[in-house]
């Protein structure tokens, strides 16, 4: 069985010492996968069990598991390899876009020049002039760019630009190539964890709730409750169940209150976890970029479409290529991939901006969905706080300590019943002292 790195973090974080009900706590993991995982990695890497006297067992793991995993597993060593490997080709994918648009501008203008040029070298004493005209007019953007590259050249348009920016706290920690990916693509998913988040929440209020709730409760973190004729049934909550092996107890009046043992027992005895009141999703965003880099990125785009169509213009008459040749032989066989890669450019933000707005209309529908739920616990009404004072019945904490352990596989079992005998003697010699003291 492949170690779960989900596990694994979560043991790390809980301090080598844990229990299932910790695990599925802090990872969010269902209360079997939890306790699968565990022998597994205790098997593998010398993890022992400690077992106390109301049954639960406790996982102590030495600090090293992950070497003597990485040791064991070729598999992981191969995952962590291609971790790194695919951190630098990610990267080099991301500034590849800001390359192939410099190098795109770069070859449309030269061999718009090179076409102008050769056009106007046919007429007599207009040559000089129109070559001139149309480098100034093709070249203009390219002072921006050596300034981006080079941070000690500013003009006092980009100072001040620089400065509005400051002050507007807009900047980014990105450089221009990778800008321009985010112009284009976004940053990923904020909401990529999110059922990750949703169960490690719930798992939390059930643990902060001492192991015993009701659905008002568990309701602000979770999704699709049903109409709300089927939500007196509470349904919903049969994933939770099944999730974190709880078991529903009915009231005397008729109501359900749930409470769940594995998430009763703790390793060691540890603060209340904060929690959201809700599960609250993050709104899209368009792009980590700054403002100026945005703008940047934009018009560099609109120069690059505007100078394929020019280009396109100029190379519709087929002998153009045929008479030159060479670089402008070149482009014209590779034109429509510059083209549709400047439409593309300005396209696939377009499309995704309002994609986003469509998105986080949603996200916010979802978000105050769940937030007006979690209003119901800010006053209860009577109804919910006679179930909540029922389900305080079931609550209980069983907090494992050395103490309170019968039997370990760190130690001998002679052992262990030896120093187990001497305790139980101390103990019936201080019952027995307190016996005739009075």
């Amino acid at each position: 069985m492949t170690p779960n790195p989900t596990i694994m973090q979560a043991i790390e974080k809980l301090g080598y010492r844990v229990t299932v009900g910790d695990v599925a706590t802090q990872a969010g993991l269902n209360v079997a996968e939890a306790g699968q995982g565990l022998l597994a990695l205790a098997a593998d890497t010398g993890g022992h069990l400690q077992v106390a006297e109301t049954g639960d067992i406790v996982y102590q793991f030495p600090r090293n598991f992950k070497e003597n995993l990485r040791k064991k597993y070729f598999q992981l060593q191969l995952q962590e390899w291609w971790k790194k490997v695919w951190g630098v080709l990610f990267y080099l994918i991301r500034i590849s876009f800001a390359i192939f648009l410099i190098v795109s501008i770069a070859l449309i203008t030269i061999t718009i020049i090179v076409i102008i040029t050769a056009a106007n070298s046919d007429r007599d004493g207009n040559s000089r002039g129109s070559s001139s005209r149309g480098g100034g007019f093709f070249f203009f953007p390219f002072p921006d760019l050596f300034w981006y590259f080079s941070p000690n050249y500013r003009t006092r348009y980009q100072e001040r630009r620089y400065e509005r920016r400051q002050d507007r706290s807009q900047d980014s920690n990105l450089n221009f190539f990778e800008a321009v990916f985010s112009f284009l693509f976004g940053d990923g998913n904020p909401n990529a964890n999110l059922e990750e988040r949703r169960w490690q929440e719930i798992a939390t209020v059930i643990r902060n709730n001492r192991g015993a709730v009701v659905a008002e409760q568990i309701a602000p973190y979770l999704d699709n409750l049903g109409e709300s004729y089927t939500q007196e049934y509470e349904d919903y909550m049969l994933p939770v169940l099944l999730r974190f092996n709880g078991q529903p107890q009915v009231s005397p009046e008729g109501q359900i209150v749930y409470y769940f043992p594995e998430l009763q027992v703790k390793a060691s005895n540890k603060h209340r976890q904060s929690v959201a009141t809700y599960l609250e999703e993050f709104p899209w965003r368009f792009s980590a970029a700054g403002s100026g880099q945005i703008m940047l990125a934009a018009g560099l785009g609109i120069l690059n479409f505007v100078a394929a169509l020019i280009l396109g213009g100029l190379l519709a008459d087929g002998t153009v290529a045929a008479e030159l040749g060479g670089l402008v032989a070149f482009v014209q066989g590779i034109y429509w991939l510059l083209l549709g890669y400047g439409t593309g450019f300005l396209a696939i933000p377009l499309l995704r901006y309002f994609w986003i707005q469509w998105r986080n209309k949603k996200i916010a529908a979802r978000n105050r969905d769940r937030l007006s739920r979690s209003r119901l616990l800010a006053n209860p009404d009577d109804t919910i706080q006679r179930k909540i004072d029922y389900a305080r019945q079931f609550a209980t904490e069983t907090i494992i300590g050395k103490d309170d352990l019968v039997y370990s596989t760190e130690t001998d079992l002679l052992d262990q019943e030896v120093e187990r005998s001497a305790q139980i003697d101390a103990e019936w010699q201080r019952r027995l002292q307190e016996g005739s003291g009075e």
